[in-house]
């Protein structure tokens, strides 16, 4: 019998490569390594952590896209399998959003979230 492997996708919009730039510009970053991380807390249970890295680490999953890697270690993965990362600007300002199909609820505040 052959073993399977699981396939994990992460997707990023175009409107937010360009923020992941523009931020990583700012920043005087020029190979931006985006960390997007799964971390216990929040009313819901887990929240998402975000920021730049220098390193990509053994086991991470990365994903390019138009020469920024996002990277996603393996605690992370499997709660953010199919999801994807945007960046929306709504009467409030801008700012990154995840839309996340592996979230069974979310919080009154938006960043913390629930896995059944």
């Amino acid at each position: 019998m052959q073993e399977q492997t699981q396939q994990f996708i992460f997707k990023v919009t175009e409107k937010a490569v360009e923020e992941i730039k523009k931020v990583a510009q700012e920043n005087n970053i020029e190979n931006p390594i985006l960390r997007i991380r799964v971390v216990p807390g929040g009313c819901s249970g887990f929240q998402y952590a975000m920021g730049f890295d220098d390193t990509v680490e053994e086991g991470d999953h990365v994903f390019e896209y138009d020469g920024v890697k996002v990277v996603i270690d393996p605690f992370s993965m499997p709660y953010v399998n199919g999801a994807e990362l945007d960046y929306v600007v709504d009467f409030m300002g801008g700012g990154f959003t995840i839309r996340n199909p592996n979230a069974t609820g979310t919080c009154g505040c938006g960043s913390s979230f629930s896995c059944g």
